[in-house]
Formats: C-alpha cells, structure tokens, sequence
C-alpha cells in the first residue's frame, strides 16, 4: 500500500499505525513524501512503514518495489 505521508486530518504516519495493528506485518507500506532527512525516515520506520519514498518517485523504483513483493514485507526503509 502506497500512502501520502501529508494527509489533512489523519497524516499517512497515523494510518500506518492502524493499517499495521489491523493488517500485521504482512502487508507491505510504502511512504510517499517530500520529506527526505534522516529523522524523516526514522519517523516513517517508527509508524511501521517498510520503505519511505521521496516525491517525486521514479517509475523505476516503484517497479522494483513492487518486483521485491513475494507477500512478506522486506522491511528496508528505501
């Protein structure tokens, strides 16, 4: 699942919290954002999203993300 880190109302990082006490670790999440500094990565991580993208994202990345998916997460915070 891929989500938009700046949401209004419910920001990205708190339904990442929810998707990730429903869902478990199974499902992969991915951040979309426009923010790309070290604490911002560890915010993501901290959530539970397994990888953190930065706006604008290369096709590319997104293909290999999606290449990487055998129904466990691979947790790695690209």
């Amino acid at each position: 699942m891929f989500l938009d880190l700046g949401l209004s109302g419910m920001d990205g990082f708190e339904i990442a919290k929810r998707l990730r006490a429903d869902l478990g670790p199974e499902a992969m999440l991915v951040g979309l954002t426009g923010y790309s500094q070290v604490e911002d990565r560890v915010r993501t991580a901290q959530a539970g999203f397994d990888h953190h993208l930065v706006k604008p994202v290369a096709l590319e990345e997104i293909h290999r993300l999606l290449a990487t998916m055998d129904g466990k997460t691979g947790r790695g915070n690209s």
